[in-house]
């Protein structure tokens, strides 16, 4: 019975200990169910506040982005505006040129005019003349007759004989003097001529060279550039027949060669070496060919551009192409084919001054300088060699004889040939065309320290920055700070009376002292 007792008894605190767990883990349960829609509700909230934010910061960043936007096409707008503001600017000035041209041109044909006036009223003052004379002569004749009773043949033939001399006398005083007039009034309109031709054309120069200087990316490229045993740049220098130097330079190769094409064809092919990384014998020779189609195919662009800018048409394409290589000629530092558009252009404005034909004078002009292109190949001067080419691909008789004659070789017979030559002494002896040549440059280099070396006091001189300067070293003990002062005049007085030069000479005098001692 006790043991049924205790039993029951655990059975009922099993069950109200049930009871109340449930309760209790329901009520848990409750509270945190009611904690995680807190909790959910808050995190909404928190998400919606953050949304507004970022919704706020996103318009912001809109509209920032929409005014810098806004800001750039004004800026834009503005710079357009400017450059048509100068465009216009330019238009107007240019209009203002040419109607100023207009008016000097109208005004040389008024005084024109107004010579062609006197001389037509000297010409009826002659006229007039002679009928006073015919007048005079009858006159006379009476007079003869009555007084000398010569017979009216006689006096006649007398009279006439005196009065033709009188009147050949006065005729030729007034020729001539209209022959002064004329030849004065024409060596001026030629002069203008030629003043408004050069002025209308211009052309860059371009400097003599013989080398060319090809960037590394680093020095360790240079051994590969010589490969080993020097195979490498003996087939660079093989196939290109350009002196390839490798010197102490960083990063720094020079290619040596008097044929401007072969020195670019070798620099266009050691930076293709350079840029693939692959150099060897067989790379070599493929890159060289390679370069060589690219610089056939340059040439040929050249030449087209150079015909089609001066508006020549119907040239055959291989003397084109001849055209194009005398970009890669120079004379006396003279771009050959800068030099040779300069010539077709100047003759093409004289030509449209002498309504002579402009295209055909544009022709012979750029081609008057063409055996250039060749005589580095061929034998023979660049006259004769010019006239083969032109004869060669049919050229006009009047470009031929153009070429022949523009050097006084042979005798011009046509206006156009004439012209051809005048432009081409105009392009060369105008200032600024032509540099002065290497032996020259070094002769005037030479001269500068030369004359600063005779002065008392010199320890010696150095002349740099191209001729520009030359820098005097004075023996301290000689020379006093003043006197250096004295000395630099005195130099510079001497260059100006010795020698001729472009531009200024800056001339620097230094005087340093220095001592020196040895610990031992």
């Amino acid at each position: 019975m006790t043991i049924f007792m205790l039993i029951l008894v655990s059975l009922i605190a099993i069950v109200i200990g049930g009871y109340f767990g449930y309760r209790r883990a329901d009520k848990v349960i409750n509270q945190r169910l009611s904690d995680a829609h807190k909790n959910a509700a808050d995190i909404t909230k928190q998400a919606t506040v953050e949304a507004e934010q970022l919704k706020k910061s996103t318009l912001v960043e809109a509209r920032d982005e929409s005014q810098r936007y806004q800001d750039r096409i004004e800026r834009e707008l503005q710079e357009r505006r400017s450059e048509v503001k100068r465009q216009e600017d330019r238009l107007v000035s240019r209009e203002s040129v040419l109607d100023r041209k207009d008016a000097s041109l109208q005004k040389r044909e008024d005084v024109i005019a107004e010579k062609e006036r006197k001389l037509d009223q000297q010409k009826q003052s002659v006229n007039d003349k002679q009928k006073h004379a015919e007048a005079l002569l009858e006159e006379q004749e009476t007079k003869l007759n009555a007084i000398a009773q010569l017979s009216r043949e006689e006096a006649r033939d007398r009279i006439i004989t005196e009065t033709k001399e009188d009147l050949v006398r006065d005729r030729a005083v007034m020729i001539k003097e209209s022959d002064a007039q004329a030849s004065a009034e024409a060596e001026r309109r030629a002069k203008n001529l030629v003043v408004d031709a050069i002025q209308r054309s211009a052309a860059d120069m371009v400097a003599e060279t013989t080398v060319s200087v090809v960037n590394l990316p680093n020095d360790d490229m240079k051994g590969r550039i010589i490969g080993r045993e020097g195979r490498n740049i003996r087939a660079l220098e093989t196939v290109t027949g350009i002196d390839v130097i490798i010197d102490d330079t960083p990063e720094a190769v020079v290619l040596s060669g008097y044929d401007p094409i072969r020195r670019e064809v070798a620099k266009n092919t050691l930076e293709k070496l350079i840029a693939d990384g692959r150099i060897h014998p067989a790379r070599i020779e493929e890159m060289a060919e390679k370069s060589r189609k690219e610089m056939d195919e340059h040439i040929r662009e050249v030449g087209e551009q150079a015909v089609f800018d001066l508006g020549i048409h119907n040239m055959h394409p291989d003397l084109i192409k001849t055209v194009g290589r005398l970009n890669y000629r120079t004379s006396y530092g003279q771009n050959v084919l800068v030099h040779s558009i300069e010539v077709a252009k100047l003759t093409g404005l004289l030509a449209a001054e002498l309504n002579e034909d402009v295209t055909l004078a544009k022709r012979a002009g750029l081609l008057h300088d063409i055996g250039k292109a060749v005589d580095h190949d061929v034998d023979g001067s660049h006259v004769e060699l010019g006239v083969e080419l032109a004869t060669k691909y049919h050229e006009r008789p009047e470009v031929i004889n153009a070429i022949a004659s523009h050097h006084g070789d042979v005798e011009a017979d046509s206006v156009i040939a004439e012209l051809v030559a005048a432009a081409d002494s105009i392009s060369a002896a105008r200032p600024g065309a032509r540099s002065e040549s290497l032996e020259n440059y070094v002769q005037r280099l030479k001269q500068l320290e030369n004359i600063a070396n005779n002065f008392n006091g010199v320890e010696k001189s150095y002349a740099i920055q191209a001729g520009r300067e030359v820098r005097v070293i004075v023996e301290p003990a000689a020379v006093s700070d003043l006197e250096a002062t004295v000395l630099a005049h005195d130099i510079k007085d001497q260059i100006e009376d010795e020698l001729d030069y472009p531009g200024h000479i800056k001339v620097t005098v230094i005087r340093e002292s220095r001592s020196v001692e040895y610990a031992k």
